[in-house]
């Protein structure tokens, strides 16, 4: 609970130092797609919800993104992550789960709010476990996560919430929130990533 509190907080504080910014560059009505291009590196951290709890802990996640202005106040956004989960507990014969997610989607710029974004698009997870011996030694109908010996897709949606906090010519620094939910069966899998970036202007 905790954790959650000095979360809202940050997010809230953040939130508070963006509105006071500027952004000049990305507050402009753009009429061309790809006009502008942006490319930049990110990490923090990822929280499971649901399900996921109980089957793996916190962990820490890198990525790269893409932005580039798509129609006045919408920009496209492209971003690939990797993450390794550790189980929640131990689990036979498995040390963890790789997972790259690659999402693809739109920021709308409110101007009211500028330079302050909400975005939301489609994802793919990729996941595989770090296991060891043979996957054929796996009971697939019993043993925790027998599945993900052998690579699994797992497609989605998410929804961000774009924070920058520092402009200087052609670099931005800010903070992202991002929800997940992939379309697992029988139940849906939840995740919530907040994360640092920094983001560099190409054109």
């Amino acid at each position: 609970m905790f954790v959650w509190m000095k979360t809202i907080v940050l997010v809230l504080a953040v939130a508070g130092f963006a509105l006071a910014q500027s952004l000049p560059d990305s507050s402009k009505v753009q009429d061309v797609a790809i006009s502008n291009l942006y490319v930049s590196i990110e990490g923090g951290e990822k929280y499971p919800f649901g399900d996921l709890v109980d089957a793996v802990d916190n962990t820490f996640y890198a990525g790269l993104g893409i932005r580039y202005t798509y129609w006045e106040d919408f920009d496209g956004i492209v971003l690939f992550q990797y993450a390794y989960f550790e189980p929640h507990g131990k689990i036979p014969r498995i040390n963890g789960v790789h997972e790259a997610s690659g999402k693809l989607g739109l920021d709308y710029r409110w101007r009211l709010i500028s330079p302050i974004a909400f975005g939301a698009g489609f994802l793919c997870n990729w996941t595989r476990a770090d296991y060891e011996g043979d996957k054929e030694d796996f009971d697939f109908g019993h043993d925790p996560g027998a599945t993900l010996t052998d690579n699994e897709t797992e497609f989605g949606w998410f929804a961000r919430l774009n924070l920058p906090v520092f402009t200087l010519d052609n670099y931005r620094a800010g903070l992202n929130v991002l929800w997940e939910q992939v379309w697992t069966l029988p139940e849906r899998s939840n995740m919530l990533s907040v994360g640092l970036y920094v983001e560099r202007r190409i054109w």
